[in-house]
Formats: structure tokens, C-alpha cells, sequence
């Protein structure tokens, strides 16, 4: 597990925006993938949540902020008028890191998914919690986590006030 120096556990979130799961129209995909990328971290990761698309969402960012360290969401970020993720968040956050957002799209960019750019998803910083919003399949997953990965902990470190 994952600690500071003070030896307090990083913990997450994994937050799952997708109407159709939450309807139990098919399993979540996405959301089990972000909690073994953070688990693979030594991150403690709490249950994932799924919840349909829109204002549930925030529902649910608003009940995780403070409670964990992290918390990332998947799905929700495409440009699909349901697809309300980076609005149920934006409202949230304290502090933007948009140099976060921008390297995860510029990672799929890299590896040839075009279409990494359409992502609007966000990242900040939210009272104590960093939240971040991946993309809901499960290669945007894949390429988020290759950029968070080395930054996370790091991340938590600066957020509960370590030293650069």
C-alpha cells in the first residue's frame, strides 16, 4: 500500500459514469481497470461506484471528495449530449491541473488513437482530493493510467502539503 512519509494510506475512489451499467444493461468494464491500475500502485481503492450519467455523477464526486485522496472517475467525458462528466465536476474543483488532462489526451495521440482529443475530461484538485476524469473505454483507460501512474503519489505528497 501506498503511504506518505507520515504513513497515512493513499486512498481511493473509482467513480463510473455510464447509464447503461448502472442499468445493469451490461458490466462495468472501465471502472474495474482503473482500480487495478491504482491497486498495482499500493493505492487502497474502496468499492467502485457506477452511476448513470449526469447529475449522479456529481452526487456521487460530492460524496467521495474529502472522504479519499483520489478519485477518478471513467466515462462520461465524449461528446455525446448525455455525456456530462467534466460539467458534474468542473464546479468542484478548487485548483485546475490541466497539464494532467492534456498529457493523458496526448498519450492516446501518441499511440495513434486519434480520437484521444475529443476527451474533454478534467483534473484538479477539490479541498484535499484530486479528482480526475478518465475516458470510459477501456484503452483511455489504459493510456490514463500510463500517465498518472508515476505521478499519483507525488501528486497526494503536494496536495497534504510535502515538500517539492
Amino acid at each position: 500500500m501506498s503511504e506518505i512519509a507520515a504513513g497515512t494510506p493513499i486512498r481511493a475512489c473509482v467513480i463510473t459514469a455510464s447509464t447503461r451499467a448502472a442499468a445493469g444493461e451490461y458490466a462495468d468494464r472501465s471502472g474495474p481497470l482503473v482500480a487495478e491500475g491504482l491497486q498495482a500502485l499500493g493505492i487502497d481503492v474502496g468499492p467502485i461506484v457506477v452511476v448513470p450519467d449526469g447529475d449522479p455523477v456529481g452526487e456521487a464526486l460530492r460524496g467521495a471528495i474529502g472522504a479519499y485522496d483520489i478519485v477518478l472517475t471513467t466515462g462520461g467525458t465524449g461528446l455525446s449530449p448525455t455525456d456530462e462528466t467534466p460539467e458534474q465536476t468542473k464546479p468542484l474543483l478548487d485548483r485546475e491541473v490541466p497539464q494532467l488532462a492534456a498529457a493523458i489526451a496526448a498519450h492516446g495521440v501518441a499511440k495513434g488513437v486519434a480520437t484521444a482529443v475529443l476527451s474533454r475530461g478534467l483534473a484538479g484538485v477539490a479541498g484535499r482530493t484530486l479528482v480526475v476524469n478518465l475516458p470510459g473505454s477501456r484503452g483511455g483507460v489504459k493510456d490514463a493510467m500510463a500517465v498518472l501512474g508515476p505521478v499519483l503519489v507525488h501528486a497526494v505528497e503536494q496536495i497534504r502539503g510535502g515538500d517539492h
